[in-house]
């Protein structure tokens, strides 16, 4: 037997071995540091993004769609108006002008737009301040219901596209105003006659983040300002709409997502 040859093939063998052996090694290592990235946590993964976001609402856990039907207004509900001409041709959209301006002392005075609301528009307890827009001379109110938004993503249009929109939208009120601060004119849609449906579970806040997170609607070192529940037209071309449970989320202040809080779905906005 020729030992050299017997001994290199020794070498050979060992060196292949080793050669396998540490590949499977790298391989294992690999693996075990993927399946830790798997197991991090939504709060760890955001942090690693370095992320921040203000403390989360801890309710609900369980929301319903509900339905609501377009409110087509008549000449009685306009007969009980005061100070106003009104316009209801379109049915589901109510304009008026008032006769005497309403002065505000601030803009930033919500309690007093609220009780100017309430004393002088249709179901004006049903609507909550969501915008005052100062370059526009406007201010946007969104219907809620049993203390939840009606969201819309109304946009930055005047003039008769404006107006065309709100045909489109439910559960909007525009008041306008001039330069003095004094509303002059309106422009309103209303949703009534509510039903619910069965209830069911509702993506966690934190859930939500991380399908923002994994959709890139979360960019490193962003902040999440605010985070509240609602609701938002699935078809808000119809006249009785469906509803669903929404998270609205606003990344750095000024960026506003919608989240189907049953579904998990982000939603586009729909022109």
């Amino acid at each position: 037997m020729d030992w050299s040859k017997t001994q290199t093939l020794f070498i050979i063998t060992f060196l292949v071995l080793n050669v396998f052996l540490g590949y499977q090694l790298i391989e294992k290592k690999n693996s075990s540091q993927l399946d830790l990235l798997k197991e991090l946590s939504i709060d760890e993964q955001l942090a690693g993004q370095e992320i921040t976001y203000e403390p989360l609402p801890k309710e609900p856990k369980e929301g319903t769609y509900i339905s609501g039907k377009i409110k087509l207004f008549t000449k009685e509900d306009v007969e009980k108006l005061k100070n106003q001409e009104v316009n209801y041709d379109s049915g589901a959209l109510l304009q008026g002008v008032f006769k005497e301006p309403i002065k505000l002392l601030s803009l930033k005075d919500d309690a007093l737009i609220t009780q100017v609301v309430k004393e002088n528009i249709i179901s004006g307890d049903s609507y909550e301040i969501w915008k005052v827009d100062e370059e526009l001379g406007r201010i946007i109110l969104f219907q809620h219901y049993k203390n939840q938004v009606i969201f819309n993503q109304i946009s930055s249009v005047d003039g008769m596209a404006m107006v065309n929109q709100f045909i489109n939208l439910s559960g909007v009120l525009v008041l306008n105003f001039n330069k003095n601060h004094e509303i002059v004119s309106y422009q309103q849609t209303l949703l009534t006659d509510f039903k619910e449906f069965e209830k069911e579970e509702i993506q966690t806040p934190i859930k939500t983040l991380g399908i923002l997170l994994g959709n890139g609607h979360l960019k490193w070192g962003s902040h999440v300002s605010k985070m509240e529940i609602g609701y938002y037209p699935l078809v808000p071309l119809s006249e009785s709409q469906v509803l669903t449970p929404t998270w609205h989320i606003v990344v750095d202040d000024k960026k506003d997502i919608y989240v189907n809080a049953i579904e998990g779905q982000i939603i586009e906005k729909t022109e």
